[in-house]
């Protein structure tokens, strides 16, 4: 475990950061973070934030802004959105049946997608739960049930299960995308961990490089299955920053966080990082 991100800094010159459950929680960004992604971006190189929201980038800097994270702590945004743009693209012209509340309308809007019933629909998209403040995956299954007896398959513009509202658990995008591979369905996925978000980061990277891209490259996520499983995949180094999503399983007997209980973890969801620090600090 290490206490800060100036650490390991030196060793990386390119920062992949995780926004949910490391930088904020959905109403305020945490203490230390602008400093700790300052720092980095002031002595090392570029720091991208790759999210799993399922929205376009250009939507996330003004949310940003208003959680408390100033523009200088960041160079760009990532985002889910942006690389499922592809995966729905494939399906042009199309008819459409929707899963996600209106916050995601810009997505929707920006594809230009024809919405129709689900028997009538070619394909799915689905970009969170209808009302995440009171549904579970659970309630969908019925309709899940009638889409794979359809042959529906699913895009899912966000493959996060659950992040961090707050002191609350919400449901995202993925654990509807999950029951429905549960049941037989078929699904698309572009986000952590998958690759066609990665490639799209190192591609921007590179927009602050003069087109090269970077060799050293540093994710911190807090997601075992999304920002980790990511990680390991692209053969990036990765912390793990314990007080996320994982808090309660990532901590000893005693209530405290231990790298014998974090490798525990790790190890039960197959994967494993470089480092780990209990929040995201300089």
């Amino acid at each position: 475990m290490i206490s800060g991100l100036s650490e390991i800094a030196g060793e990386y010159d390119a920062l992949l950061c995780d926004a949910w459950g490391v930088i904020h929680n959905g109403v305020n960004v945490f203490d230390g973070v602008v400093e700790a992604l300052t720092q980095f971006r002031a002595t090392r190189g570029p720091v991208l934030i790759l999210t799993n929201a399922p929205r376009l980038n250009d939507v996330i800097p003004p949310q940003l802004d208003r959680l408390g994270l100033p523009r200088e702590a960041y160079d760009g945004v990532v985002t889910s959105g942006d690389a499922t743009r592809a995966a729905i693209e494939a399906f042009a012209g199309q008819p459409c049946f929707r899963i996600g509340p209106t916050k995601d309308d810009t997505l929707f809007e920006a594809l230009d997608l024809s919405f129709v019933k689900l028997t009538q629909a070619s394909f799915i998209l689905c970009t969170g739960l209808f009302d995440d403040a009171s549904e579970t995956p659970e309630d969908y299954r019925d309709m899940l049930t009638t889409a794979k007896d359809l042959n529906l398959p699913m895009v899912c513009a966000n493959p996060d299960i659950v992040v961090q509202l707050g002191n609350r658990m919400i449901y995202c995008g993925g654990a509807i995308a999950k029951l429905y591979e549960q049941i037989g369905g078929t699904t698309i996925l572009a986000g952590k961990p998958h690759n066609p978000i990665y490639e799209l980061a190192y591609d921007r990277l590179a927009e602050f490089s003069d087109g090269e891209r970077h060799s050293r490259i540093l994710a911190i996520g807090d997601g075992l299955q999304t920002d980790i499983l990511g990680a390991n995949r692209q053969a990036l180094d990765v912390v793990f920053v314990a007080r996320g999503i994982f808090s309660g399983a990532a901590k000893n007997d005693a209530g405290e966080f231990d790298p014998a209980t974090l490798a525990t973890l790790l190890g039960e969801h197959d994967v494993h990082a470089a480092t780990a620090m209990e929040h995201l600090v300089w």
